[in-house]
């Protein structure tokens, strides 16, 4: 498997390799700031974790049909994974404590985010009342 993955570099023009880097970063990036492992998120995608690591890594390319999910599985636009440009121009540097705690609570039982989540409407129910 390994000599099909570098002939697929071998392939690519040095844009292509330094874009298909760039997607792996910025990948990586997201995936991080959702609190996802590359096991995590390559269970998301149904793919193996060593493809994830590929495609982070930048030498293998992203397939097309896999941007939707990508999109879904790390709350981020195609623009956002596709554009560095588009990626900085709406982050404003670290996970704020919200953020946090909501990559937190995607971590929990499934009992326990319901538990949050309606204490969560409680809340916003109140503070709208």
């Amino acid at each position: 498997m390994m000599k099909s993955i570098q002939n697929l570099v071998h392939h690519m023009t040095p844009q292509d390799k330094q874009f298909y880097r760039d997607l792996g970063k910025r990948i990586a990036q997201f995936r991080k700031a959702q609190g996802l492992t590359q096991v995590q998120l390559a269970g998301i995608l149904g793919i193996a974790q060593q493809t994830m690591a590929h495609y982070e890594g930048g030498t293998l390319r992203v397939a097309v049909s896999l941007l939707p999910p990508l999109e879904k599985a790390l709350d981020v636009t195609i623009a956002e994974l596709v554009n560095k440009h588009e990626a900085t121009k709406n982050k404003r540097g670290p996970a704020s404590k919200l953020e946090q705690q909501v990559a937190q609570i995607r971590e929990l039982p499934r009992a326990k985010q319901k538990f949050v989540s309606e204490m969560l409407d409680t809340v916003l129910h109140q503070a709208n009342g």
